[in-house]
């Protein structure tokens, strides 16, 4: 998994570099700017987002489920690419919207969605407003503890900086199956729960 990560790092290194030239350019005008570049290397990383993250989930879950994992399974978002790159949008304007009146709404909201690639991944023709919604539900009474999740891997980020980063190539696959394993977890419960109700 840590070889994965690297080669998806590899994906986003040109955009990266690119980045940094800028930078470095309003600095030292002697490096060159790349800002037309630099504006359609954003619009791609933009649209990626969307179709990666659904494909890590997928590639998480197979991973935890014990079924075969390839390197290409990260890819598989790009086969549902509008409706993954609309869930990402509508994730990113609810929690932006929610922030708006204060942050703390915003970070209950976030937490509240944090499930809905992995819904989709599961089901992959929900809607995207639907995913988000059942990951609300899904995620009634478990939002605190996803961030008590969440904020345990501070430490092992600050450690992994001081490697020069290398060894975010292990925390990302860490975060990563955590994730999923509590999505799993999660995912029984609220299932156990519909059946009682019905």
């Amino acid at each position: 998994m840590a070889l994965t990560f690297f080669v998806y790092s590899l994906i986003y290194l040109p955009y990266y570099v690119v980045s940094f030239l800028n930078t470095l350019h309003e600095s030292i005008p002697e490096v060159p700017a790349f800002s037309g570049t630099y504006t359609l290397m954003s619009i791609a990383v933009f649209l990626a987002g969307g179709p990666f993250a659904l494909g890590f989930a997928g590639y998480s879950l197979r991973r935890i489920r014990g079924e075969e994992i390839r390197l290409t399974n990260i890819f598989e978002g790009f086969n549902h690419f509008f409706p993954s790159l609309l869930l990402y949008i509508l994730t990113a304007l609810f929690v932006f919207l929610w922030s708006l009146l204060l942050i703390i709404p915003g970070i209950v909201k976030g937490l509240g969605y944090s499930m809905a690639f992995y819904i989709m991944r599961d089901d992959p023709s929900i809607k995207p407003l639907e995913a988000l919604r059942k990951s609300q539900l899904m995620m009634k009474g478990y939002r605190l503890k996803y961030l008590l999740l969440s904020l345990s891997f501070i430490g092992w980020a600050f450690l992994a900086f001081l490697t020069l980063c290398i060894g975010y190539f292990w925390l990302y696959p860490y975060i990563y199956l955590s994730t999923a394993n509590f999505y799993e977890n999660v995912k029984q419960n609220y299932e156990k729960t519909a059946v009682a109700a019905a």
